[in-house]
Order: structure tokens, then sequence, then C-alpha cells
């Protein structure tokens, strides 16, 4: 797991419109990684609906809201579209960034061999430092989204 004053681990992903989404092209920017365990799920669904009703906030911030989760991009897409989500949402197959930054729930749900992602939030400047990492292992409890917007507010 990666933690606060680590270096950002920079990826490439695919996001719902099929293109490729560099973590280090958004450097120069804050950016607000959001790691979620599944599309559809009413928790995953709350809080995707929390981030997009404070995009107002992040934009002010100058912050920049990702969505991550092992889902491939059609069901990411679908999900997006249903709760009219702004910000891209990237597909983890296979769960490789998911590991790196905040780790996966193996046999989620009793379900042998699906994995899905820890729900967790990390903050990275702009220089690709990691100033706020959160990481549940309990995959009903949401992030702090004050505090989330209180660090956003610090750097």
């Amino acid at each position: 797991m990666l933690l606060k004053g680590e270096r950002a681990v920079d990826f490439s992903l695919y996001g719902t419109d099929l293109k490729t989404y560099r973590l280090s092209s958004l450097f120069g920017k804050k950016i607000v990684l959001v790691f979620y365990p599944g599309a559809f799920t009413s928790v995953c669904q709350k809080e995707l609906c929390t981030f997009r009703d404070s995009l107002a906030n992040f934009e002010r911030l100058d912050a920049q809201v990702i969505g991550i989760s092992v889902d491939g991009p059609f069901a990411n897409r679908a999900f997006k579209d249903q709760n009219s989500l702004s910000f891209p949402l990237l597909s983890d197959p296979g769960g490789e960034i998911s590991r790196k930054y905040g780790g996966v729930h193996e046999d989620f749900a009793g379900v042998r061999g699906l994995s899905v992602a820890k729900r967790a939030v990390f903050i990275i400047d702009r220089e690709g430092k990691i100033l706020y990492s959160w990481v549940s292992d309990d995959p009903k409890i949401e992030p702090n989204y004050n505090e989330i917007s209180d660090r956003l507010e610090k750097i």
C-alpha cells in the first residue's frame, strides 16, 4: 500500500471512452484517486455520487477526481451514464494498480476468484507526491468527505 509522503505510482488505464489515461499527464493539478469495489453496488453508487455532487468544490480547489475499479470499461460506462458522473472512471482489470495503491479484497463476497479494489482515496499533489491516503478493509465504510476537502484546501 502506498502511504502519505511517497511518490504516486504512475499508470495507464482505459477509461469509459476506451482511451488511455496516464496519471502523470495530470501532474500540475491536485488529483483525487477514488478506488471503489464495484459499479452498481449501493455503497459505491452513494460514494461516487457524493464526489459528483462535490465537483464544483473540487474544481475550485484545482483538483481532478478519478474513479478506479476492476470493472471493465463497458460496465464503468453504464455506471457513469446511469449516475451522471462527469469525472473519468478507469478500468483496472486484474487489479494490478489497485494492489499497488490500497489493495484488493480476494474472493469478494464469498465468490471464489473474485477480486475487487479496496475502497480507498489518495490525494496527490501537483508534483506527484501522495499527501493523503485512506484505505478501508470494510467495503461498506465510506471515506470522510469533509476530511478530503479539508486536505485539498491546505495544499
